[in-house]
């Protein structure tokens, strides 16, 4: 029996208690997934913004207006440099406006904009685009009351030191509250560079103000970062995916009282190592989960990435289904940080920055299409579950 290798680590919550994680994985490798490749297949995508040899489109996210087929997106101009484009599509990301009015402060902040719809506790909702990274230090937010017509200046919101905006929300307590979670610097680390903790705040007006930062997850010798919140089929218990930047090697924790406790970590399955998890359910319940593949030996890694599989997978250990790639990185592992959308029919729309084709051009935001359908119709055609030559 291979000998598994376990590490302490702090879980700094409202219980803050210690707990040990087993490294080594559940170990079922990736036998049994279906692996295929569209990234090749030019009439999927869109590109929502070109990069030039002097312009680095950087860091998208995107939102689905419920009912429509209206997709906002913004992002950054240079690696996690200043915010501010926003664009929008009214027929599902097939064609995009030109850039939107803003503030002119948004310039002001900087790093990876996430937008968001958000319900208050009486079920009104209103977008906000949230910065890491405003001139007081901590993240910045502005807020839409119109559905994206018109949108504030950047304020911050006071949560405290920050890395990150909020790389996931969401609603708790039956709608009465928000739950934030996010990453930032250890506080008064003198030794370690660039080390990582998982943060969590809440909002209970829907989104205007939030509390400070509170520790989640603190692991020395470990760098976790960027969670993505799924709550179960059942509704009972929430899954937290999070990156890892010291193995390089994903983990997810679960929680059982809405994020107010989380269990020890334990590593995701080797097919959803990655970074910066979106994760959407399809009509059927199964789960699509886009992602910059970081896995060691996978065929695809460094490039964009979708996981099609089921909740109870991931639990299992199990690799899932089927293994997409859906991008090609002309530029290594700079890509991902996406919006994902689902549209009726579930056709996905996964929104990313990269370089999509050689030459002197930088990344760009680039759109691509699928449908679970046409997954399968292709898993249908291909020998072995391999990806093709």
């Amino acid at each position: 029996m291979k000998r598994k290798i376990c590490w302490s680590l702090l879980l700094l919550s409202m219980t803050g208690l210690f707990y040990s994680f087993d490294t080594t994985g559940p170990g079922k490798g990736t036998a049994g997934i279906r692996w295929l490749d569209i990234s090749g297949d030019t009439s999927r995508q869109v590109v929502v913004a070109r990069g030039t040899d002097a312009i680095y489109q950087g860091h998208v996210t995107t939102v689905l207006l419920p009912g429509t087929q209206t997709i906002y997106g913004v992002w950054t101009i240079g690696h996690g440099g200043y915010c501010g484009p926003m664009k929008r599509s009214d027929n599902g990301g097939v064609t995009w406006t030109g850039l939107l009015n803003v503030p002119s402060n948004w310039q002001t902040v900087k790093n990876c904009p996430a937008v968001y719809r958000l319900p208050d506790a009486r079920g009104h909702y209103r977008l906000f685009v949230f910065a890491g990274n405003g001139p007081d230090g901590s993240m910045y937010q502005s807020v839409s009351n119109d559905e994206g017509k018109t949108w504030s200046p950047m304020v911050s919101n006071h949560t405290g030191p920050n890395v990150m905006p909020f790389c996931t929300i969401l609603p708790i307590e039956g709608g009465k509250r928000l739950l934030g979670m996010s990453n930032t610097r250890r506080p008064g680390e003198t030794k370690e560079k660039r080390s990582n903790v998982v943060t969590r705040s809440y909002s209970s007006d829907g989104g205007f103000t939030w509390s400070p930062w509170e520790i989640v997850l603190d692991t020395n010798g470990f760098k976790p970062c960027e969670p993505e919140l799924i709550r179960s089929p059942d509704g009972r218990e929430l899954l937290c995916l999070l990156r890892e930047n010291q193995q390089r090697r994903s983990w997810y924790m679960r929680s059982k009282d809405e994020g107010k406790t989380w269990s020890a970590p334990q590593v995701l399955p080797e097919t959803l190592f990655g970074d910066r998890h979106q994760a959407k359910y399809s009509s059927d319940g199964r789960l699509v989960i886009v992602f910059r593949d970081t896995g060691k030996n996978s065929p695809t890694r460094n490039h964009f990435v979708a996981w099609i599989g089921t909740y109870e997978d991931i639990l299992k250990g199990d690799p899932g289904q089927f293994r997409v790639k859906l991008l090609h990185s002309y530029k290594g592992g700079d890509c991902g940080y996406s919006g994902l959308e689902r549209l009726p029919g579930d056709t996905f729309v996964a929104t990313t920055y990269i370089k999509y084709r050689p030459g002197p051009e930088k990344n760009s935001v680039v759109s691509v299409r699928f449908r679970l359908h046409d997954i399968e119709e292709q898993a249908k055609r291909l020998k072995n579950g391999m990806l093709p030559e």
